[in-house]
């Protein structure tokens, strides 16, 4: 049985001062790739200059997409993906740099039959100097979600939350059968993790197999929350924020009846818009918030499909626009 192709779906904006560190870590990989497929969102550097000349010569196939006017990161990563030709596709930022055995790792832990598989990463600020957390423990994830994650579970942790970041994924091409279109409201990590674990299974990889750079330049960065900020979070405006959920939560729904979900998946995910519902039909006068809060506390919705009494505190703190 011949040994799986990969592609490498690379999106880009503005990359020059990273990228070509990331490349050079894809082609150091102990299992080569065989194609990177670039998707260059309305750069105005050199970005694309320098993905070509550091791949020449490498032996590996180099295809190169040009957006004007820019897509956006969602349609972007979508535009990348669709357009690889790989059994297996690997989500690439521009500004992080792999470990030599990353697609060697994902791939022994693909191997169980999962359709996409994630891992955990090493925080480095932009001169690759560790910083105190990795990734997952910058997103606070606790044990009982790690378990779920490394076991096969993670349906039901993301419906809490996501705990996927996308420039640590790899996953079976045939999924984009399942998750294209990817909609707008999602971010295209998570939105390919939670179809993914409906559809098949996802798995975690707990070793840091690539170098997260955080610098002032992500689109999208990790970054442990500090009290402050999470008691911003409590009393930020909750009226968009909730709106926002039922829309996601809505997507899922409808995405699922489509592919003719099990009754469980589905099942949960009606329960999960149903308390997403719950959350933004709540009254504007806080005090009036509290019996449907503390019910919803008691019946277990809230460590179900939300984070439980963080959420609940943020609903009945928050003012309502």
């Amino acid at each position: 049985m011949s040994a799986p192709t990969i592609s490498v779906a690379l999106c880009t904006h503005n990359g020059a001062s990273y990228v070509r560190e990331q490349v050079e870590s894809i082609l150091r990989q102990s299992r080569p790739v065989g194609e990177i497929v670039l998707s260059d969102d309305a750069s105005t550097d050199d970005t694309v200059a320098i993905v070509e000349e550091a791949v020449a010569g490498s032996g590996v196939d180099l295809v190169v997409l040009r957006n004007s006017p820019a897509l956006g990161v969602v349609a972007n990563f979508e535009q990348a993906t669709a357009a690889c030709t790989g059994d297996l596709i690997a989500l690439c930022d521009q500004d992080d740099v792999w470990r030599a055995d990353k697609l060697q790792e994902l791939l022994g832990v693909i191997a169980q039959g999962a359709l996409l598989v994630h891992s955990d990463a090493r925080l480095v600020d932009e001169n690759l100097v560790a910083l105190p957390d990795t990734l997952l423990d910058s997103l606070e994830a606790t044990p009982g979600e790690r378990r779920e994650l490394v076991d096969g579970r993670s349906f039901d942790t993301f419906l809490r939350r996501n705990l996927v970041t996308g420039a640590t994924v790899l996953f079976r091409a045939s999924l984009l059968e399942s998750a294209r279109p990817f909609p707008p409201s999602w971010i295209h990590d998570e939105w390919l993790a939670v179809i993914a674990a409906t559809v098949g299974s996802t798995r975690l990889s707990g070793l840091p197999l690539i170098d997260y750079r955080q610098h002032g330049g992500n689109q999208i960065g990790a970054q442990k929350p500090t009290l402050g900020y999470k008691i911003g979070k409590l009393l930020e405006a909750r009226s968009d924020r909730n709106a926002s959920l039922v829309a996601r939560a809505t997507v899922l729904v409808e995405r699922l009846e489509s592919l003719g979900a099990d009754a469980r998946h589905l099942d949960l995910a009606r329960r999960k818009l149903a308390h997403d519902t719950f959350r933004q039909k709540l009254p504007r006068v806080r005090v009036l918030r509290l019996p449907g809060i503390v019910g919803a506390v008691l019946a277990g919705r809230y460590s179900r499909f939300s984070r439980g009494i963080r959420d609940a505190a943020r609903d009945l703190l928050q003012p309502a626009d």
